[in-house]
């Protein structure tokens, strides 16, 4: 089977439009990682989710493979943005510690919920999600905060297994959830958006192994150079870029103001959100 084959026959022209849409996809995803701390696995799904349907991959597994390569490609951009963020003394390693089993343990349950998961599943958790996050960031004052400090380690914990579990479901570093966490217990954007940047590394690598677990009896109905519900193929094509443009994203995040930073971070969110609303109401 050749590289024409595993697109179902698509045309010259349809395979530059993918070639581009793959590469816009990781240069975004790596940017999106930098900047605002999240993996960029909305912008990912979608694109992947084109290429699987021209491939002819059979429905009722499409969408969890998308998933899974998201997670795939969010790996190395995740590393790449957590060690700039971390070289720039804005990490909080202290909640990422507390944050470390629960999340862990939060992915593989996602995992394997989303093995057989509804479609509208993954939509709707983003969807309210996003739109929490977007309205705070766009319009909220310091005042909106649960306190001025973080929630004792029981609490910490109960979020880091919430986070895993969402995260996993949608094909997601865990930034946008982190993020909105974060800042409702007082602690700034940029060292949320560092922190977050941390966390998709948590989320990620475990979470790779859950879909490939989870559709591993399910190999005879995925393309061809799968592992479990991971595109290998998809994978490569796009981490690349995403590797080259997350140091661009992480300098972008230390230049804006806060004000800048919560504007672009909210109204980012709320596109996205919006996608997500109108594929459920289509």
């Amino acid at each position: 089977m050749t590289p024409l084959d595993l697109l179902g026959g698509a045309s010259p022209s349809e395979l530059l439009t993918l070639l581009v849409l793959l590469v816009g996809a990781g240069l975004l995803t790596g940017l999106l990682a930098g900047v605002f701390g999240v993996g960029g696995g909305t912008v990912v799904v979608p694109v992947l989710y084109e290429i699987f349907r021209l491939m002819g991959v059979a429905e009722d597994v499409r969408m969890p493979l998308c998933v899974g390569t998201s997670l795939a490609v969010i790996v190395p951009t995740s590393i790449r943005s957590f060690r700039g963020h971390l070289a720039k003394g804005a990490v909080d390693m202290e909640v990422l510690k507390l944050w470390l089993v629960p999340v862990i343990l939060g992915v593989v349950l996602g995992g394997y919920v989303a093995a057989d998961a509804p479609g509208w599943l993954f939509k709707i958790v983003f969807v309210v999600v996003a739109t929490a996050l977007s309205f705070k960031l766009l319009f909220g004052k310091e005042s909106w905060r649960f306190s001025g400090h973080l929630p004792g380690n029981g609490v910490m914990r109960a979020y880091g297994l919430m986070l895993g579990t969402a995260s996993a479901l949608i094909g997601i570093g865990g930034g946008a959830i982190s993020n909105l966490l974060l800042s409702l217990h007082g602690k700034s954007i940029h060292r949320s958006v560092a922190t977050s940047s941390g966390l998709g590394v948590i989320i990620s690598i475990p979470g790779v192994i859950a879909y490939i677990i989870a559709g591993w009896p399910k190999m005879a109905e995925l393309p061809p150079l799968s592992l479990g519900f991971v595109s290998l193929i998809g994978a490569a094509l796009i981490i690349p870029t995403s590797i080259l443009a997350a140091p661009f994203g992480v300098r972008i995040a230390h230049a804006l103001s806060r004000r800048k930073l919560e504007l672009a971070f909210g109204i980012y969110l709320g596109l996205v959100a919006l996608r997500f609303l109108i594929a459920m109401l289509d």
